[in-house]
């Protein structure tokens, strides 16, 4: 089972990777395109920061930050392999840290194209939902093992 999150983690690697092209490629910079009116947007966003672009222009600061999560998160990943949703949850935000990673080497900077209309919230791509969904899958597995073992 753990080599089906593995294969899911890469496909959604490839898919983040191939949207970022598309969108690169076929929206202009700082265009917005509307794509379920009222809901969700498209547009091509140059992200040198974080979310909201915080630290932007600091590179060297995401590299080495970039660094010690992915031995951290690939540390748990083997020491916790037995965990199914651990697993997925620390495979998931692997997927998303090595999404934004390879843009910030190859780019320097990261591809954002989702953008929420109805409410303000940074932009941002599915290297970002696979990190989101990483953190609480991990977050509600690790309060539900707190209670089981408490």
């Amino acid at each position: 089972m753990k080599w089906f999150s593995y294969m899911v983690g890469l496909l959604l690697l490839v898919i983040d990777q191939l949207v970022k092209s598309a969108v690169s490629n076929q929206i202009a910079l700082g265009t917005v395109k509307s794509f379920i009116p009222g809901v969700l947007s498209l547009t091509n966003l140059r992200n040198d920061g974080a979310a909201w672009s915080i630290l932007s222009g600091n590179q060297i600061f995401f590299y080495l930050i970039t660094v010690v999560a992915l031995v951290v998160l690939i540390y748990l990943l083997v020491t916790q392999r037995q965990h199914l949703l651990y697993q997925w949850g620390l495979t998931l935000m692997i997927t998303g840290t090595l999404g934004n990673f390879i843009d910030r080497i190859r780019l320097k900077y990261v591809v954002d194209m989702f953008q929420i209309d109805f409410f303000n919230f940074p932009i941002f791509n599915i290297a970002d939902m696979c990190l989101t969904f990483g953190v609480i899958i991990l977050f509600i597995t690790i309060i539900r093992d707190e209670r089981i073992e408490g």
